[in-house]
């Protein structure tokens, strides 16, 4: 007859003990931040390996920064820009830091880094899979590669991460976080979006959103009016419209897609913003047509989100983090302009969405399939860009697949975002709270 000890070290048992102590590891925080030191210095050198085309937009924030500084022409202050002001700041850290570009280049990623941390320190910290969630946060990272950190989509993403953990807790704080993000580059608008929508009551309203919102304006419009610059200060609307339809972008996927057999179907560089435009009537109607499709999304996505929460206030925790996930995704999907490290914004609410989750079958059914997509997503657009970028502007078969195939997985997590609002809004209520 076997003995107890011999029946606990069977290998059945022999093998949950070992997954119980790798997750136990893994789970620890000197493991976490040996995986964001890893992490962050693979994106690191990425970035010098391929230079100029992760770069290259840092170079612009070091020349408006310092021309600013040694000739006093300021963006927005002396002349329209394409980012909103809020953006100077954190384009100016590193010229007050560095004299040279390359040191401009390495306190900008330091910059990049350390709000990262911040934001991993705090996602590791959320319950009940904080630690699980900063893990998901890496793999997404290092799926997207280095494009993130040498954008400023590299200081949104954090940003966004926090104000989506404090939401249930600080709601004002993070408004204000939102709206300072949404100062930097539109995107954090979309969390506002969201926050506003499931904030209940008139009250609570004007608390946690309009007066932290609103605060926020008043100090970054008042700056602009002390230097001059208001009659600039909303021009980065202006110069958004005045954009074609960009090479990358979601609904350019039928015209990249035809060119494989049709070569009258052109693609140009704009040499004043820099990007890649598809030319033609097609092209030119559709790009007029997102700039009113955009906005229409974002209201409507927003009135589904408010309706969702009044009718289940026990699920507003996910609510929110659905509608914030939808609204970013929309910001994409719905634009003309479809820069890569756009795809920084997507992770955000996964990574909430797994450190604040429960184990219940509905949280899993609500966010482990959109996880895996968006890895995928994250995965294919370094493909794209740097990897394949070349190829996919020249139409190669290849580059062009992966591509479209992206942006159809973009136009799914959307699609996805929307029927489990859908669901949730017109789920009963269960004593459990889970559905």
């Amino acid at each position: 007859m076997p003995s107890a000890s011999d029946i606990s070290t069977t290998p059945k048992a022999v093998g949950k003990d070992i997954l119980r102590s790798v997750t136990r590891v893994l789970s620890s925080w000197p493991a976490l931040w040996i995986g964001f030191v890893l992490a962050h210095a693979w994106i690191i050198l990425q970035a010098w390996v391929f230079g100029g085309q992760i770069l290259g937009d840092v170079n612009l924030y070091e020349w408006w920064v310092r021309t600013g500084m040694n000739d006093g022409w300021w963006p927005v202050f002396d002349y329209d820009w394409v980012y909103p002001i809020g953006a100077l700041a954190p384009m100016a850290v590193p010229a007050l830091l560095a004299d040279s570009t390359n040191g401009y280049y390495w306190v900008w990623m330091g910059l990049v880094t350390v709000a990262n941390a911040v934001a991993v320190l705090l996602l590791g910290r959320a319950r009940p899979h904080g630690r699980a969630a900063v893990w998901f946060w890496l793999a997404f990272l290092v799926s997207l590669g280095p494009i993130w950190i040498g954008r400023l989509d590299g200081l949104l993403a954090p940003i966004i991460l926090v104000a989506l953990l404090v939401a249930s807790r600080r709601p004002a704080l993070a408004m204000t976080l939102a709206t300072v993000g949404a100062w930097i580059k539109i995107a954090p608008g979309a969390v506002a979006l969201a926050l506003a929508a499931t904030a209940s009551g008139a009250r609570t309203f004007l608390r946690n959103v309009v007066l932290p919102g609103a605060a926020v304006c008043a100090v970054v419009v008042g700056v602009a009016f002390a230097g001059g610059g208001q009659d600039n200060v909303l021009d980065v609307f202006g110069e958004q419209g005045e954009r074609q339809l960009q090479v990358e972008a979601v609904a350019a996927t039928p015209f990249t897609v035809a060119r494989l057999w049709d070569s009258s179907i052109q693609v140009e560089y704009d040499d004043v913003i820099y990007t890649y435009e598809v030319l033609g009537e097609g092209a030119d109607a559709v790009a007029q047509a997102l700039d009113v499709a955009l906005p229409v999304a974002a209201v409507l996505l927003a009135a589904l989100t408010w309706w969702a929460a009044r009718r289940r206030p026990d699920r507003v925790g996910d609510i929110l983090l659905l509608g914030a996930a939808a609204e970013l995704l929309a910001l994409i999907v719905f634009n003309k302009v479809g820069s890569p490290q756009f795809i920084a914004w997507i992770g955000p609410p996964m990574a909430a969405a797994i450190a604040l989750g429960s184990r219940s079958q509905g949280t899993r059914r609500t966010w482990f399939l959109p996880a895996l997509g968006t890895l995928l997503v994250a995965r294919l657009t370094m493909e794209l860009y740097p990897l394949r970028y070349g190829e996919f502007l020249g139409g190669w078969p290849l580059a062009t697949t992966v591509g479209a195939v992206r942006n159809v997985l973009l136009v799914a997590l959307l699609v996805g975002a929307v029927v489990r609002l859908v669901q949730v809004l017109r789920s009963r209520r269960s004593v459990a709270g889970a559905d």
